[in-house]
């Protein structure tokens, strides 16, 4: 088999590929097979019709054609891999030549044309400069946590006055379109500054007491009616103030395995330092990342870009607000899907270079806190990942995350006071003595399959 490539673009590639007539005969000789059991002729038994018998059926050109479809995949897989290309798209085949159904020689021509993952020149990028936050906690900080884990064992209080900001309220609403009532619920407790439920609801119910009512303009944020414009009308029942414990020691023995309140707010003021230190890496992390995607051109290729906004608009997949499929929401959407190529890309190429190998422990690691954010068993959502074919997807996805930490590892990070950042155990990885499970990208990335429905004779 002889193949060549052309390229179309720096992301898309046409594939000529030529099979011989020997190489076809493997091919014709299970077509016959194949086509044998599906013609009856009289005096033969199934799956015994001689091949002669086969062509005075069905024509020798059926044999060839039936020969060509199912040998098509394996011819456009080997040419795949002899090229080194790295299938992004559904590959469009079109057949140009066949030989002759009466001949015994000739040759079998087809090309594909199909989007690649583009190949790219990485920068230097060790010495990548950027400033990030000074880590300094205050005692402000410490007082602000303090009061929130006080909030989590505050009760509510009922009080006889308007509502002011921080309250938290019990209303009823009704939402009416032209007159009409869309929605309604009752009972439903909401903090005034949340900003968590409906446009305009805090300035509604600011300044309200328990029994009246108002009635604002707003957008419906769910339901069929999502994205339209209504009338809403809350009313609130009662209107209440979080009373917190009094910061003692008391309330240190019962909050947390400390016995006094100034060593719970030691912890406390420890727990923000390192909060500090953890923001610092994040924003140095994504400052890095964005000056080392400046500093390379990564060609993105249209189709792939396309699918995926088809994918993300499907109406199964939006579900059921059409307000999202908006010009604006379309543009947002395929700059981040751009971006993320981008960044698959270049991350994928750090990580080549760098010989960045994915362990059994960063994968469950990495496995066992996915499944907590979706509130799922870990053994379960690793199940899910495995019938799903996601298992690689995953490991990829680690694997990136550690070429961005070594390539971090590798920036000057400085805070805005001009000292120097220590990252270490921000950008620590796991040991080279942990089994490697993956080091390469043909480990990721699976060959798109020809269907020979699509080829064009």
């Amino acid at each position: 088999m002889k193949s060549a490539v052309e390229n179309l673009t720096p992301t898309r590639v046409k594939l000529n590929v030529e099979v011989s007539f020997e190489e076809l005969k493997p091919s014709i000789a299970e077509a016959y097979k194949t086509i044998a059991t599906q013609v009856q002729v009289p005096g033969f038994r199934k799956g015994k019709v001689p091949n002669r018998m086969i062509d005075q059926k069905v024509g020798r050109g059926y044999v060839l054609e039936t020969a060509i479809n199912e040998g098509l995949n394996g011819w456009y897989q080997e040419a795949v891999v002899e090229n080194k290309l790295s299938p992004l798209s559904r590959p469009e085949v079109e057949i140009t030549e066949v030989p002759d159904p009466t001949a015994t020689d000739g040759e079998l021509k087809f090309h594909v044309e199909l989007d690649i993952r583009p190949e790219i020149e990485l920068p230097e990028y060790e010495g990548i400069e950027v400033e990030v936050e000074a880590a300094e906690a205050s005692d402000a900080d410490t007082e602000t946590a303090l009061d929130e884990l006080r909030g989590r064992f505050g009760t509510l209080k009922a009080e006889d006055r308007p509502a002011a900001e921080g309250d938290f309220l019990t209303i009823n609403i009704t939402a009416t379109i032209d007159g009409t009532e869309v929605d309604s619920a009752s009972d439903l407790s909401y903090q005034i500054g949340a900003g968590n439920m409906l446009d305009g609801l805090d300035e509604a119910a600011t300044g309200l007491s328990a029994g009246e009512e108002a009635i604002f303009e707003t957008k419906l944020a769910g339901g069929e009616h999502a994205g339209q414009d209504a009338q809403v009308n809350v009313k609130v029942t009662a209107v209440k103030v979080r009373e917190l414990p009094e910061a003692n020691d008391d309330f240190a023995q019962l909050a947390s395995e400390f016995d006094t309140i100034a060593e719970l707010k030691e912890d406390l003021a420890k727990q923000a330092a390192d909060s500090k230190i953890m923001d610092q890496g994040v924003e140095a992390r994504d400052k890095v990342l964005e000056k080392l995607l400046a500093l390379v051109e990564v060609p993105v290729p249209e189709s792939v870009i396309a699918e995926q906004l088809e994918q993300h608009f499907k109406p199964e997949n939006a579900h059921g607000t059409e307000e999202h499929d908006t010009e604006e929401h379309r543009a947002e959407i395929k700059e981040n899907t751009e971006k993320a190529f981008r960044n698959e890309i270049v991350l994928d190429a750090v990580a080549e270079k760098e010989e960045v190998g994915v362990s059994q422990a960063e994968l469950i690691d990495y496995i066992v806190s996915s499944a907590s954010q979706y509130g799922m068993d870990p053994n379960q959502f690793a199940q899910m990942l495995d019938s799903s074919g996601q298992v690689n997807m995953i490991v990829g996805e680690v694997r990136r995350r550690k070429a961005l930490a070594a390539v971090l590892a590798k920036a000057v990070v400085k805070d805005t006071n001009g000292e120097i950042v220590d990252l270490t155990d921000f950008v620590s990885v796991a040991s080279e003595e942990e089994e490697e499970i993956v080091a390469d990208d043909e480990a990721i990335e699976p060959t798109a399959v020809v269907d020979p429905g699509e080829a064009r004779i």
